[in-house]
């Protein structure tokens, strides 16, 4: 059950279309199922503002389907699933309608949101950070939320930053997603006047250490403003994101 449906109910029962009675039974009804090797949730969007998503590493085709389609079956109508991987991905979409985008390995079951609100900036190191990047993009578009992406802007070359000055100023929170030194996160919060949200990933050679030296870098950042999430954590960073621009709702 999703917020929505909950305003509904209340709205049914201010209005005499629904007794109270009946409210509190709609609204108690099963708050979570049981499928044996996984218990979908479906008050998460009355609890947190945000329908459970589903991790798709380390499950089973058959698993994510089952899952995917107790909770539509529940009323939610965006179900994402993250680290879905391709092969697994075609098994899924034979028995449900998913929408699969490979970079980012993310499978959407159901329909992204029509409605949109404030601007979340995804800016990139390098064309590496793609995967993350798009994990982020697509998290935060299913959740509601405009996306412009500034990919391929690292300090390497800091002119390509620069050139987009207006997007970074007129962003309600950005996501600076960055491997090598990890510096990108440190000088876009030298720019912004939001909320900045770092992604260190998993990008260089040897003395990276798997993201480890980014993930240090941009814990260390003398900019002010800038928080940082795990390692090639990109659904984590935007799903912060969403939380920070939907604000005040």
């Amino acid at each position: 059950m999703e917020r929505g449906e909950i305003e509904k109910i209340l709205q049914s029962v201010a209005s005499g279309e629904l007794s109270v009675s009946d409210a509190i039974l709609a609204v108690k009804s099963e708050p979570f199922g049981d499928l044996g090797y996984a218990k979908p949730d479906y008050h998460r969007a009355v609890r947190q503002g945000v329908s459970e998503v589903i991790y798709g590493a380390g499950k089973t085709a058959q698993q994510i389907i089952g899952i995917s389609k107790s909770l539509m079956e529940h009323g939610q109508k965006t179900v994402l699933i993250t680290r879905l991987d391709k092969e697994k991905a075609d098994e899924v979409g034979k028995s449900i309608p998913l929408d699969y985008r490979e970079i980012g390995k993310i499978g959407i079951a159901g329909s992204l949101p029509t409605e949109r609100k404030g601007n979340i900036v995804i800016a990139t190191g390098g064309t590496s950070d793609l995967p993350v990047a798009e994990e982020a993009a697509i998290t935060a578009e299913a959740l509601g939320n405009n996306v412009v992406r500034l990919y391929d802007v690292g300090v390497s070359g800091i002119h390509r930053l620069l050139a987009h000055t207006e997007e970074i100023m007129s962003a309600k929170v950005i996501i600076a997603i960055a491997g090598m030194e990890g510096a990108l996160a440190g000088v876009i919060g030298g720019l912004a006047d939001c909320p900045i949200i770092a992604v260190p990933t998993s990008v260089g050679y040897g003395a990276s250490f798997g993201g480890v030296t980014a993930l240090l870098s941009m814990l260390n950042s003398c900019a002010s403003g800038v928080s940082v999430v795990n390692i090639d954590n990109g659904f984590g960073a935007a799903y912060q994101a969403s939380m920070i621009n939907h604000i005040g709702e």
